[in-house]
């Protein structure tokens, strides 16, 4: 007798952003067959994937953080198994599912809940609260997140799940056809020795001191460059003090290349022209770009913080995020020392292969299905 699929509805409407959209567009496609999965997003946002075709969607429209997303949810999900939320920004009003599973990422509004605007500290508050209060599992992505979790929330360890993220190693690999990375390089002018910086220009991402840490070693390594991946525009808007240190210093204006945006199948090559990697982050929920630059045989520099030696182990080369001569240290260091660099490049694609998407999967449908089954 075959078993009924249990019914899971997914709130899908962050699938085009960074980070939380690479989350979801590798798992829906991997346990969407183990469920009878609808999502809840706008259609049109879903068109490019060829797996969306086979699932219901519950087209909706609502903002994310916004009011009209916590009275268009509630009556947007139907009687189901689960719900579940990839993010913090739960429905706060009860919905027509007998569990209800959210993950979170980081508790980032937590951790710097003073340096927020009014309104996001109510909104986080009031969030966080809510989760505790309505989830019946959370799931997070890292060891660290998870004690993070229980030291700003009332969450009970026991009532976590930490679950890696994957790595999709069908793009992110070594690239070997030279003639592909040479039209790259060429494309958005690529200097041929440069540091990479794969990031938002928030705050805690940390390019200022990155900025700083190049500004003392271009003076040794005149033909070394710094390649930021992202638009300049948007670090004029989001960081002006940034935007004038650039603009004011006459080497990092020649040194420092702002690529836009990158298309995701493009990513890999550059990794792969890098002569190093740097991830400076004083903050991450679990930190995808470290494990990206190894896999394409990147070395990798990464700050000393618990999340990243959680996640990067012996793969990569550590530095204090608060020190911009530390930073250049490291930065040095691994320029110089052919030895390192090779010892980074053999750890760090041993590393990555801890991180496997098709695990993830498995893990998440196991402990779906546990939650379903009481």
């Amino acid at each position: 007798m075959t078993t009924q699929k249990k019914t899971l509805i997914i709130d899908a409407r962050m699938i085009e952003h960074a980070g939380i959209g690479t989350y979801l567009q590798n798992l829906i496609p991997l346990i969407m067959d183990h469920f009878n999965v609808s999502l809840l997003a706008a259609s049109e946002n879903l068109t490019k994937y060829d797996w969306s075709s086979r699932l219901r969607v519950l087209n909706t429209f609502s903002p994310i953080y916004s009011v009209s997303e916590q009275l268009e949810l509630p009556r947007k999900i139907f009687r189901v198994d689960g719900f579940w939320s990839p993010h913090f920004n739960i429905p706060i009003l009860p919905v027509r599912a007998r569990k209800r599973i959210v993950t979170i990422h980081d508790v980032f509004h937590l951790v710097f809940y003073d340096q927020l605007p009014l309104v996001q500290k109510l909104y986080a508050k009031q969030m966080f609260r809510q989760i505790v209060r309505r989830a019946d599992r959370i799931i997070t992505v890292s060891n660290t997140s998870r004690d993070e979790i229980c030291r700003y929330t009332t969450a009970h360890r026991e009532d976590i799940s930490v679950i890696y993220n994957g790595i999709d190693t069908g793009l992110f690999k070594i690239k070997t056809d030279k003639s592909s990375a040479k039209q790259i390089q060429k494309k958005y002018g690529l200097p041929d020795r440069f540091i990479l910086f794969v990031g938002s220009v928030k705050p805690h991402k940390n390019l200022k001191r990155l900025l700083f840490a190049f500004q003392k070693l271009h003076r040794r390594f005149d033909d070394i460059g710094l390649v930021v991946v992202g638009k300049y525009e948007g670090l004029v808007t989001a960081d002006k003090e940034i935007a004038e240190l650039i603009r004011n210093d006459p080497a990092l204006q020649n040194k420092v290349h702002f690529t836009s945006v990158v298309p995701m199948e493009e990513l890999p090559f550059i990794y792969g022209l890098a002569y190093a990697f740097a991830f400076p982050s004083t903050y991450e929920g679990f930190g995808l770009p470290p494990l990206e630059a190894m896999a394409c045989g990147c070395p990798t520099i990464v700050s000393n913080i618990p999340i990243m030696r959680e996640i990067c182990q012996d793969a990569a080369y550590y530095v204090d995020p608060l020190n911009a001569d530390d930073i250049a240290g490291g930065l040095r260091r691994v320029l110089e020392d052919q030895a390192l660099r090779q010892k980074l490049k053999s750890t760090g694609l041993r590393r990555v292969t801890h991180f496997s998407w098709k695990e993830s999967a498995e893990k998440h449908i196991s402990v779906i299905d546990k939650l379903l089954a009481n």
